[in-house]
């Protein structure tokens, strides 16, 4: 079981914006996830993976695959309070789920 957080390099946050970003996902993400699945996930170690992708583009079109995989998913806008303008999506997060459903979706991206 699983998590991965994935987070657009094209925006040139800061080190503390991506990782605010990133508990948002996780956060996000977490909270439509199947209890059943979070005790698994808790009882593994809360595995947690932060990947890149070079653009919104690449970010959506992995959204689009994880819309209909009966994955939990949360789709990251920023607030726009610091770094970036309101409304600009930064990250994804994707699961926890079991590590071979997730890697179908995810498993050719970088770590962060």
């Amino acid at each position: 079981m699983k998590q991965v957080i994935i987070v657009r390099s094209d925006l040139k946050m800061g080190k503390g914006k991506i990782a605010a970003q990133a508990c948002h996902a996780s956060i996000g993400s977490f909270k439509k996830t199947d209890p059943d699945k979070i005790r698994r996930w808790e009882i593994d170690g809360s595995k947690k993976v932060i990947v890149s992708v070079k653009s919104l583009d690449e970010l959506l079109e992995i959204y689009e695959s994880v819309k209909d995989s009966g994955i939990s998913y949360y789709l990251v806008r920023d607030a726009g309070h610091t770094q970036i303008p309101a409304g600009t999506i930064t990250c994804l997060g994707i699961g926890p789920d079991e590590d071979e459903k997730i890697d179908k979706i995810t498993g050719d991206l970088k770590l962060l």
